[in-house]
């Protein structure tokens, strides 16, 4: 076990926490409302309402094997001290506040694994890594954005081929209310998934410093705490960001918007059934390249894709170098 922290400086740490709690729902508003405000569905603040609203529910309905997994099954839970958990949060918010300002949609969540793999391998060596939670989380960053692009792309031939002697202006009725659902459902798979990763890191800081009574287990008051973060976080919109996933990769139907939404939607609640931490930013972005090529090939900008996917390559990279910088200062003082 650590040494003690001072309270006051336990606070401050649990503060920062949800301050990138905040950050990431700030930062991956995008994920939950770029399809229902690109195709104007809803307006830009009800649509940020609306998706914090389902953020926030997710605490009634799925359980915490994320959070488990971040708090314990990355790196070994008994190396995590205050300084490693410090280094983690810098080296995810110095990513998450870059890629903000360029309006790239990157992961909060490898971010955050980022930062917890390098001030964890600074402090103990590559032996402090769980290596199962580590290839686990790693795979999804491929699985996820190719199983969301396949599931959305077959939502979208079902779809079609359902409403294939519907007229357009019946269709479209339809697909609006259909793309609120499904927009509702990734809304609350992505409150699951992401609000969760900064309760395992809340409760693994407490875990270090005796504060769980030798068991490891996510407090009441973490997971309410956490949610209340993201759905603020989110509240606060993240338009840049908004713009990219909306417009910029392809145009969005109702009909295209609900079969990303409902394709994403299925990827989160699987990987939040099984504790697996992906990336809402990926799953999202799978979705929507899947259903502009499910209309053609060519309508999707298959450059701006590829500057994302470079964005996805270097984040746990990154991530890791400024948190291993940050835990390096901090054993200077």
């Amino acid at each position: 076990m650590t040494a003690t922290l001072a309270f006051p400086l336990l606070v401050g740490l649990i503060a920062l926490a949800l301050a990138f709690d905040f950050l990431n729902g700030l930062h991956d508003a995008a994920n939950s409302i770029a399809t229902v405000v690109s195709t104007r569905l809803l307006s830009p603040v009800h649509a940020v309402l609306f998706a914090a609203f389902f953020n926030f529910a997710a605490y009634w309905v799925f359980g915490l094997k994320v959070a488990e997994t971040i708090g314990k099954g990355i790196i070994d839970k008994d190396i995590v001290d205050p300084q490693v958990i410090f280094g983690a949060l810098i080296g995810a918010m110095f990513w998450n506040v870059l890629t903000w300002v360029k309006g790239i949609p990157s992961s909060s969540s490898h971010a955050l694994i980022g930062g917890l793999i390098g001030a964890g391998v600074t402090k103990a060596g590559m032996e402090g890594i769980v290596w199962s939670g580590v290839l686990k989380t790693a795979s999804a960053i491929v699985l996820s954005p190719t199983v969301g692009l396949i599931v959305s792309m077959l939502i979208m031939l079902a779809t079609s081929w359902l409403f294939f002697r519907a007229t357009a202006q019946r269709a479209e009725g339809v697909f609006k209310k259909l793309h609120l659902l499904s927009s509702a459902a990734y809304s609350l798979g992505h409150g699951a998934n992401d609000a969760q990763k900064t309760m395992g890191i809340i409760t693994v800081l407490l875990y270090s410093q005796g504060m769980l009574g030798g068991e490891f287990h996510v407090p009441g008051w973490v997971v309410l705490s956490c949610y209340i973060a993201i759905a603020l976080g989110t509240l606060s919109g993240g338009w840049k960001i908004i713009e990219t996933m909306g417009t910029r990769i392809t145009k969005l139907s109702h009909h295209q918007g609900f079969s990303a939404s409902a394709g994403g939607s299925i990827m989160l609640f699987v990987a939040t059934g099984l504790g697996i931490p992906v990336s809402t930013t990926h799953t999202i972005t799978g979705c929507v390249v899947g259903v502009g090529a499910a209309r053609r090939a060519s309508a999707v900008r298959w450059g701006v894709a590829g500057r994302i996917v470079v964005a996805w390559l270097i984040t746990i990279p990154a991530s890791a170098a400024v948190a291993a910088l940050f835990y390096a200062l901090t054993t200077l003082f």
